[in-house]
């Protein structure tokens, strides 16, 4: 038997805190009542201080697969072309996804390491001189992979073109953990959910529009009912939904608003670079490899790592299981077995964090993964300000 409190270090759900637990247990209310467009009014007001915009956010009851299908069917037209990369394994789900709607995908290839590239994305759309491509549709945060793509760069490297496709973004893993802005990015569509940065249980997707996809909805030939934006937003106007909405999720993304408010933005985002750096400092000296190969792209949500030949990263996963009653992220398609990842988002701290890698170190020596040993000492030296060379303690590699 398991005894404990588990650690959940997926990169998501992540864990719920309790204030937001708390905000839950509440009674169902009228979702027709004033009570309810006072709760309604605060989150969508509360959401666009998140994706910093000062345009409509959409609420769904769904899943962020959910959110992603409405922003294909309020923009897109069948037969319409759209460029996309290959991040990882989400970014692979929303071209399939695309491909089903009947949307001609330009999909670049890539080596699951990095990020999109700016550079190629302005190659292509350079090319595109009659103007075929309608969108160009990134994951900003690939959470297979633990890389995270520069959106301010890709804006840009549009802007140099002068190329009129929209800008769709995937924020489900990076939203509320992840410096991201709406508005100054000139991002038409953000998609996200909520069971990561806003450290509640799913059952929310979340799309951030701009006017320039709105009036992109207003002529696109997809259909669509549950997922349309404007009979979501004539009700959105005074705090109310169209059809039954999550009401007790509703209280817990009010809660969670408040806790990333009271934390600031800032430094919500610089705690999650904080403890990021601090996992790749004990993977660093574990001597093992962070999959994400650039340093610009390092993922301040999760660490994804990478076994060495020869040991299996679910039996691995599955050790630290039953050993130390913690999870951890699973590879996913094309590194399944090759990868564990790490979650350090939502309601994380340096404690939490360095239990967690006490738990993936321990788990190592009992795995017989080769080993540094020291990785958590590691990561504390990075926290407190200190560097390695100023343990005296020797080290040794143990395990295999």
């Amino acid at each position: 038997m398991r005894q404990g409190r588990h650690f959940l270090q997926i990169p998501g759900p992540s864990p719920v805190p309790d204030r937001v637990l708390r905000a839950m247990d509440m009674p169902v209310i009228d979702h027709r009542s004033a009570q309810f467009a006072e709760l309604g009014r605060a989150v969508l007001e509360g959401s666009q201080r998140i994706f910093q915009t000062a345009g409509p956010v959409v609420i769904f009851p769904s899943s962020g697969t959910g959110a992603w299908e409405a922003a294909i069917v309020n923009t897109l037209s069948p037969g319409d072309k759209v460029l996309m990369v290959e991040t990882g394994h989400f970014a692979t789900l929303w071209r399939q996804m695309a491909a089903r709607f009947g949307i001609e995908v330009d999909f670049v290839a890539g080596d699951w390491r990095r990020g999109a590239d700016p550079a190629q994305i302005e190659a292509r759309l350079a090319e595109d001189l009659v103007h075929a491509i309608k969108a160009v549709m990134v994951v900003h945060n690939e959470t297979s992979t633990g890389a995270t793509s520069r959106i301010a760069d890709i804006r840009a490297a549009i802007d140099r073109t002068g190329h009129p496709a929209l800008l769709m973004v995937d924020t489900i893993s990076s939203l509320g953990s992840v410096d991201y802005r709406h508005d100054e990015w000139k991002v038409d569509v953000s998609v996200s959910c909520s069971q990561k940065g806003f450290m509640l249980p799913p059952g929310l997707g979340f799309n951030a529009i701009s006017e320039k996809a709105r009036a992109a909805a207003t002529t696109n030939r997809m259909p669509r009912s549950y997922f349309d934006w404007e009979e979501m937003l004539k009700p959105n106007a005074k705090g109310f939904f169209p059809y039954t909405p999550a009401t007790n999720l509703l209280y817990g993304l009010r809660e969670a608003i408040a806790m990333l408010l009271e934390e600031g933005l800032d430094n919500v985002f610089a705690r999650h670079q904080r403890l990021a750096a601090a996992t790749r400092a004990a993977v660093n000296h574990w001597g093992l490899e962070v999959l994400c190969q650039n340093p610009q792209e390092h993922s301040p949500v999760l660490t994804a790592v990478l076994m060495p030949p020869g040991h299996d990263a679910d039996q691995f996963r599955q050790i630290v299981l039953d050993n130390y009653n913690m999870s951890l992220g699973a590879g996913l398609s094309k590194v399944a077995g090759k990868v564990f990842r790490i979650g350090h988002l939502g309601e994380c701290n340096e404690l939490t964090l360095l239990g967690a890698l006490t738990g993936v170190e321990m788990g190592l020596s009992v795995a017989g993964v080769p080993h540094r040993a020291g990785g958590v000492a590691a990561a504390m030296s990075y926290l407190e300000g200190r560097t390695e060379t100023n343990n005296p303690t020797p080290l040794k590699v143990v395990g295999g």
